[in-house]
């Protein structure tokens, strides 16, 4: 085998296995990043979550105080009959 033949042989074996190591690395930070998406995902849906028990609870207070203040009457149509 001559120096030339051997020389691109060498070479070629280098490039494909930086070609290799960089897919694997690339597919490695791609599901880095995915996984922390899915994270950001979760944090925001608990966030989601928080603010509409508190608004809820909000609400629920507001009711209460209203009826407290206010009667209710049933709007029950048959008791007029």
């Amino acid at each position: 085998m001559s120096t030339r033949a051997k020389a691109t042989l060498a070479a070629s074996c280098t490039i494909s296995a930086l070609i290799i190591w960089g897919v694997h690395y690339q597919q490695s930070k791609e599901r880095e990043d995915m996984y922390r998406g899915v994270l950001r995902d979760d944090e925001r849906r608990k966030e989601k979550m928080r603010q509409r028990d508190e608004e809820f609870r909000i609400s629920q207070r507001k009711r209460e105080a209203y009826e407290r203040v206010q009667t209710v009457v049933s709007s029950d149509v048959s008791n007029d009959s």
